[in-house]
């Protein structure tokens, strides 16, 4: 209750404060929403009882094209969302997380009827973890801090009363601690949304602003040297959190303002892996001692926003001493870039739908 107090309060704050803006470019929204766990993992079998349930809270600032970026992505709208779930599962508990997100429209912004698409990226708390005595059962999550990151594509439609519109669609919701402690299979819930827009202003009609920049657009080939550091604990429960460094240095093409494609490969040294080669070869006999290091090749997708790019890679171990968790990987991360050259990152790694590491970064692209 006290949660849920904290996050009305917290909205009505920021819509006090900005009832004072001229331009109506502020508004925010609430959704209720009813869904289901995802059975990615054969350890979250009993976690499959009851819908989880809750609410997302978002506060949004449209854009109207004053800057080149704006109207590249089609006004896109950016904001804070807290989300409030109840797993329905006393081994699971409830969760509380707050997010940056970014609102990308899919039909051109004249249309009254708008389809969105939401990605946010932020942090969860978990009321319910893993202990080996109260709660052995919870393989989801091992420390109550987790990653949170959620995607919603839903329908909007504004003002139909006054300033009060609908939203209805569909969430995505993952949270993890990205193998930081084990145990840690995670948890991803699908689930059915229908709200509320509240704009700040009954007249909310904007005034896109025309783009004057030029469309063709060339770069030559960059080169990008980065290294990036966390730390993990990996395979066995109570076996240590270890750090880990991935030695990373790729090309990329860029082919408009907006996406540049990308190649490389990477030296990945994980002391948490090392722990995992050495327990298995004293728990089984069969297993082979070998090197805990790994090199990975990959392909890559870079997308361009202001000074803040998204990355998607898929990748391969070239070198892959022992089997452990396939030898595919994806990496999802965002780039800050500082002077157009140097940059810091931060990212996570998976094997399909288990997160493997979450590394801070930094780098050169030149």
């Amino acid at each position: 209750m006290k949660a849920h107090l904290l996050s009305y309060c917290l909205l009505f704050t920021i819509v006090t404060f900005c009832q004072d803006k001229k331009e109506n470019l502020f508004y925010f929204q609430a959704a209720h929403f009813y869904g289901n766990i995802i059975a990615h993992n054969k350890n979250v079998g009993h976690f499959l009882v009851n819908h989880p349930t809750g609410f997302i809270l978002s506060y949004n600032k449209k854009t109207i094209g004053k800057k080149n970026w704006e109207h590249r992505y089609n006004y896109p709208d950016f904001g804070i969302s807290t989300i409030y779930q109840d797993y329905k599962n006393p081994i699971l508990g409830k969760s509380y997380s707050v997010y940056g997100h970014s609102n990308f429209y899919l039909l051109p912004r004249t249309n009254k009827n708008q389809l969105v698409l939401r990605t946010g990226l932020g942090l969860a708390y978990n009321t319910n973890v893993y202990d080996k005595v109260t709660n052995p059962r919870n393989f989801a999550f091992g420390t109550k801090l987790n990653i949170g990151v959620y995607l919603q594509c839903y329908y909007k439609r504004e003002n139909i009363i006054n300033n009060i519109g609908v939203n209805a669609g569909f969430s995505l919701l993952h949270s993890s601690n990205a193998s930081l402690k084990a145990p840690n299979t995670g948890l991803n819930v699908w689930a059915a949304t229908i709200g509320l827009n509240y704009n700040l202003e009954t007249n909310s009609e904007l005034e896109f602003i025309t783009s004057t920049e030029e469309k063709k657009f060339k770069q030559p080939i960059k080169y990008n040297f980065e290294i990036r550091f966390g730390a993990s604990e990996t395979g066995f429960i109570g076996s240590g959190i270890k750090p880990f460094y991935v030695l990373s240095a790729y090309a990329d093409k860029r082919l408009n303002r907006k996406t540049a494609i990308q190649f490389g490969s990477e030296l990945m040294v994980n002391y948490s892996l090392k722990n995992y080669v050495n327990i298995s070869a004293t728990l089984d006999p069969n297993f082979k001692e070998s090197d805990f290091k790994r090199v990975g090749v990959f392909v890559g997708h870079e997308l361009f926003m202001r000074q803040t790019s998204l990355i998607i890679q898929l990748g391969y171990y070239i070198y892959y001493p022992f089997e452990l968790e396939g030898r595919f990987y994806n990496r999802f991360g965002l780039k800050r870039y500082f002077k157009d050259k140097w940059f810091a990152s931060i990212n996570l790694k998976t094997h399909a739908f288990k997160a493997e590491t979450a590394a801070l970064g930094v780098g050169i692209r030149i």
